[in-house]
């Protein structure tokens, strides 16, 4: 027996995420909907209870791929279809783990039969369920970019390919698109991120009331999910039937020229890119007014779809907050009061409140143009704006601090400086890992995968998914007169299939170590130091690795930020680092040893790079600079592939982080040299310890 799912309608709060969820079912075009947020905000709960409110869907009889009796896919590997009056079914939502290999996206194609038989024997993928309902995506931030680029093709499109060696499969695929996220384990790739049509963000209450309902509505369902549903069955109902004379109303809804030139002054003016943004702000002004009942658009539909639709298309770079400047967006709206009013709204019937509304607990979500845009994700006015979210970086930390001393003393405690503000970011040179590794899909390291340029051949492990042509032909070709070949075609068995072997780029853990002790706290120093840290991260952030920090200062060494896919989380961390005191540079070299370590056991196939920032500097405890070749010789005998970035200025240099790259066996690069358009950065390998040995 299926599980119940819990109903929409019961649902606490959240009303943008709700509305944004239900002004997709309205209007499919909007382009689906991304939803960020913390954990445990029933992310997941309401995209699923979404789908039981889709109208059904009318699809040929035995068709694999759902085409429409009306107007049948002409691709469709099941057709032609003869027409008839088809059947009906609920609409279908599709979930595409994380984990999910490229062939279950898309589809497979049985190569064997391919080859021998020419027969096109396609066995449907994700993609082919989705077709004319829902496609999901739980923690999309983490889909690998092999996914992303199949999901992007088809988001484009609307149509799914299969090419295996000159053999395609092409059929229709148009879905809405759901994306749950949450933006501590890493951002969005940009062109994924554009797909979406509408982004909303989501965090709990911090009202104790509706903390109250929620945890009460949960304990009720799971008690007994049959009479909780029952119970909401009456508001489901209704906001069901509001969804379907949406539909049928939004035909009819007129966007006029004065709404036209609204979305486009806003659009203009916050400075997106493309002109997919003023579109999905059209058909989500559409939906809107569709959604209250009426068939004009109004400056509230506007606004309203522009708080939906532009935070995302906004940000320049990973560090930017989501959010739109709400008084910006009024200055902009309020630009138009002197033209020519749109027309007013229609007379609202007895049923315009909105199915959903005013459920026994109120949890119903409210429709465009009848209340004002929510200050937060909720509807408790929590304060987890986006704008605020931006203070941090706007208020420039420690910008009236003054400068602390270049160095510190041999004895004693350096004074703790304020934080300073990180200087602009550049773009870097590129430092990668030598060898060839078989991690995670990327673009740093060379390394085997699953795409990129063919550089061999081998007979296949497990399901053969990337034939090798020529290698096939090779195998088989000695054995036709035995096979008793008489006719065309090739006889292929089995032990025949070679699959191609192929070289690509990978994403790395880059985990850095960073000297915040009190000789890096001149103020002009540390601002270049943290530029330059900024500026490897957004490149770790754009070649899709992981990234760690460790800063080491005072008494000793802390993770600063565990290994995580969240370089907005690396950035806020650095933007608040302090700096002062000793230098306990042994200390943050064993405690780097220590995380990869543990990050080997986790993620074998991941290979490390560590970037070391520092001036090479080392005091506290007996023989510091010792203790700490000692710690970078045991990370160049475990083959730990590193660089030291020199942050020494001034006229007088001890060359000591010199001395350290030496010990560690990788490569030193200064702060200028950092920089990729700097005359002096080659291209450059980071050495290990059998490229050492090899010299």
């Amino acid at each position: 027996m299926a599980s119940a799912t819990y109903p929409f309608t019961a649902i606490v709060g959240m009303d943008d995420m709700r509305l944004g969820l239900l002004l997709n079912a309205v209007s499919p075009a909007i382009g689906g909907v991304l939803v960020r947020g913390e954990k445990g905000t029933a992310k997941t709960t309401s995209v699923r209870s979404l789908a039981a409110l889709l109208p059904e869907v009318v699809t040929v009889a035995d068709c694999r791929f759902s085409c429409d009796p009306a107007a049948p896919d002409p691709t469709c590997p099941d057709g032609p279809h003869a027409g008839g009056p088809g059947d009906a079914r609920p609409a279908r939502m599709v979930e595409l783990p994380v984990g999910a290999s490229e062939d279950r996206l898309v589809g497979a194609l049985d190569i064997e039969r391919a080859l021998g038989e020419g027969v096109k024997a396609f066995e449907p993928g994700l993609l082919a369920a989705a077709h004319r309902g829902v496609l999901y995506v739980d923690e999309v931030n983490l889909l690998g970019d092999h996914l992303v680029d199949s999901l992007l093709d088809a988001a484009a499109t609307g149509v799914s390919s299969v090419e295996r060696e000159g053999v395609s499969v092409r059929h229709a695929s148009r879905f809405l698109l759901v994306g749950t996220m949450n933006p501590e384990e890493g951002e969005l790739r940009p062109q994924l991120l554009d797909r979406f049509g509408l982004t909303v963000e989501v965090a709990a209450s911090r009202e104790p009331d509706e903390r109250v309902e929620v945890v009460r509505r949960r304990l009720s369902f799971d008690e007994d999910p049959a009479a909780f549903t029952a119970k909401w069955a009456a508001e489901e109902e209704t906001l069901r039937e509001r969804i379907a004379a949406a539909r049928a109303l939004l035909p009819s809804v007129r966007l006029g020229d004065g709404a036209l030139r609204r979305i486009a002054a806003v659009c203009a003016g916050f400075e997106v890119d493309g002109m997919r943004a003023d579109i999905v702000t059209a058909r989500t002004s559409s939906a809107l007014a569709a959604w209250a009942g009426r068939t004009d658009v109004l400056t509230e539909d506007v606004r309203q779809a522009a708080l939906l639709s532009l935070p995302h298309r906004r940000r320049r770079n990973p560090f930017d907050a989501p959010g739109l400047d709400e008084d910006k967006l009024d200055e902009i709206l309020n630009g138009f009061e002197d033209e020519e009013p749109d027309p007013e709204p229609e007379p609202e019937g007895p049923d315009d409140d909105g199915p959903g509304d005013g459920g026994p607990e109120g949890g119903g979500p409210d429709g465009g143009g009848q209340r004002p845009p929510q200050d937060g994700p909720g509807s408790d006015g929590t304060p987890d704006m986006p704008q605020q979210r931006q203070e941090p970086a706007e208020s420039g930390t420690g910008s009236e601090s003054t400068d602390a001393p270049e160095s510190a003393p041999a004895t004693g405690e350096a004074p703790e400086a304020p934080a300073v503000a990180a200087s602009a970011p550049f773009r870097t040179r590129r430092l990668d890992v030598p060898g060839l590794g078989e991690g995670a899909d990327g673009r740093r390291s060379r390394a085997r995968t699953a795409h990129g340029r063919t550089t061999g051949s081998r007979r296949p492990r497990g399901a053969l998914s990337r034939l090798h042509l020529a290698a096939t032909v090779q195998a088989a070709a000695p054995h036709q007169r035995a096979r008793g070949r008489s006719g065309p075609g090739l006889l292929v068995r089995r032990d025949d299939l070679r699959e191609a072997v192929r070289e690509g780029r990978e994403g790395n853990l880059v985990l850095f170590v960073v000297d915040a002790s009190g000789s890096m706290a001149a103020r002009k120093r540390m601002s270049a130091v943290k530029g330059a840290v900024l500026s490897l991260l957004l490149d770790a952030y754009q070649r899709r690795d992981k990234i760690g920090m460790i800063t080491f200062r005072g008494a000793g060494a802390e993770v600063a930020l565990p290994p995580t896919s969240s370089v907005d989380a690396g950035a806020a961390r650095l933007e608040k680092l302090p700096t002062g005191g000793r230098t306990p540079l042994a200390a943050g070299l064993l405690r780097a040893h220590e995380v990869l370590r543990v990050e080997r056991l986790r993620d074998p196939s991941r290979r490390p790079l560590l970037v070391v920032v520092t001036d090479g500097r080392a005091t506290g405890g007996p023989e510091p600079l010792r203790r700490a070749a000692r710690a970078a010789r045991l990370l160049a005998g475990e083959g730990t592939a590193s660089v030291v970035v020199d942050c020494e200025q001034g006229p007088v240099r001890l060359g000591l982080a010199a001395e350290l790259g030496r010990e560690l066996r990788g490569p030193v690069v200064t702060l200028d040299e950092l920089r990729a358009d700097s005359i002096s950065a080659l291209v450059h390998t980071v050495r290990t310890t059998h490229t050492r040995r090899a010299a």
